[in-house]
């Protein structure tokens, strides 16, 4: 009897394609506004997600509060968060949707760790762009 829950959760969150979560996850974080919100299409470069967003907030509490609004709007469009972390601290909350994976930093821990340089090395400038027409 278990085996049936457990294949059919794969299912119910392919339904929700990456576009359509990627503009649930661009929404919320627009609605409680991130600042500098990054893109970064990560296919070809790793398994673990499709898209990566990058964003900032302006205290503790705004990066706890856009995490929460985005793991929201993901249940909104069906897509239960597979993980959260760094919600107790607030300097920098990981959000892992499966396929699209949201970072929130303050702009400090943001520039320390450099995660879009990490993932765009070699792209010659292209992360956003080709993010943007990816959808």
């Amino acid at each position: 009897m278990s085996p049936t829950p457990s294949s059919s959760a794969p299912r119910s969150r392919k339904s929700v394609t990456t576009a359509t979560l990627r503009k649930h996850v661009n929404d919320a974080l627009e609605e409680l506004k991130a600042k500098d919100i990054r893109e970064i299409d990560v296919r070809g470069k790793t398994s673990i997600a499709d898209l990566l967003f990058v964003a900032s907030g302006t205290s503790a509490r705004h990066v706890k509060s856009i995490a929460d609004e985005v793991q929201k709007f993901a249940k909104k469009a069906g897509v239960m968060p597979l993980g959260v972390e760094g919600e107790q601290e607030g300097e920098w909350v990981l959000v892992d949707l499966g396929d699209v994976i949201v970072h929130i930093m303050l702009p400090r821990i943001r520039e320390f760790y450099g995660l879009e340089r990490l993932w765009t090395v070699g792209d010659q400038g292209h992360g956003d762009s080709e993010a943007a027409q990816a959808g």
